[in-house]
């Protein structure tokens, strides 16, 4: 069967456990199709791992959840409610908020600054800053998540990739999130830094009050935290299974298939 052929996985029924819900999107640039009836969806507390080919569509996808794209057809259900996402500022008011690769931090600013970043407390009655109580806010959420930094006050680029990974991990916690999207949060790091994000990603998980999407081209950390995997195929969700009823074998061989002309995905 060809992968325009492919059949996608029946989507489950609409329950009150999906916190997000996305159904038939299309997204055209021009003559090229990047969505092409997506289907996803994602329980309240759920760790999803979405994996794909390098211009399988899953950037796009990612920025139609979070209001960047508008998509040219489907439906987008937030907690139980269709929503039209026309902003980044509206997907945040919703509670979804996204941590891509370039982490969007300034690494000449403080760690406690980054934190408040486009959002700083103000002293009463003035346009002053609060840096003491951003500073003590930062410091107690930091600690509270378990991320080690030497200061609060220490400039965020003299830090590690991992500490900068968990800054901007955490500052998107902060803000109240419902539903996070992080955007290859491993890339580049090695097995110390990646193990610091993993352990955080799990301590969030433990808590069911973030519900997450994890985009990753590495399979065994996807297997590792997540509850469940979607491979995008072409711009359409063609697999979808419990991570304790896939493998890591099975995972490696749906993107091995692509590059054998499209074979079906099994199962």
């Amino acid at each position: 069967m060809s992968v325009s052929q492919e059949a996608a996985p029946a989507p489950p029924l609409e329950t009150d456990e999906d916190v997000l819900r996305v159904e038939n999107i299309v997204k055209r640039f021009g003559s090229v199709v990047a969505l092409d009836g997506t289907t996803l969806h994602l329980r309240r507390g759920e760790v999803l791992g979405l994996i794909g080919d390098n211009g399988a569509g899953k950037s796009t996808l990612i920025k139609i959840i979070t209001g960047f794209h508008r998509p040219d057809g489907g439906r987008i259900v937030v907690e139980g409610r269709d929503v039209q996402l026309r902003s980044v500022p509206q997907a945040r008011a919703l509670g979804i908020e996204t941590v891509y690769q370039d982490l969007a931090l300034v690494d000449s600013l403080s760690v406690f600054h980054n934190m408040f970043l486009g959002k700083e407390l103000r002293l009463a009655g003035s346009p002053l800053v609060a840096n003491r109580s951003m500073k003590e806010r930062a410091r107690r959420y930091l600690e509270d998540m378990k991320v080690n930094v030497t200061s609060v006050d220490v400039e965020v680029g003299l830090l590690s990739g991992g500490q900068r990974q968990a800054i901007a991990i955490a500052r998107a916690v902060y803000s109240n999130v419902k539903i996070l999207l992080l955007d290859e949060p491993l890339a580049a790091m090695g097995a110390r830094e990646a193990k610091q994000i993993l352990d955080l990603i799990r301590r969030l998980k433990e808590r069911r009050e973030v519900s997450m999407i994890i985009i990753s081209h590495t399979y065994a950390q996807i297997m590792d935290v997540c509850d469940r995997v979607d491979l995008l195929r072409r711009g359409r969700i063609v697999f979808d299974k419990r991570v304790e009823d896939t493998s890591l074998e099975e995972l490696t061989e749906l993107v091995v298939s692509e590059y054998r002309g499209g074979e079906e995905p099994p199962g």
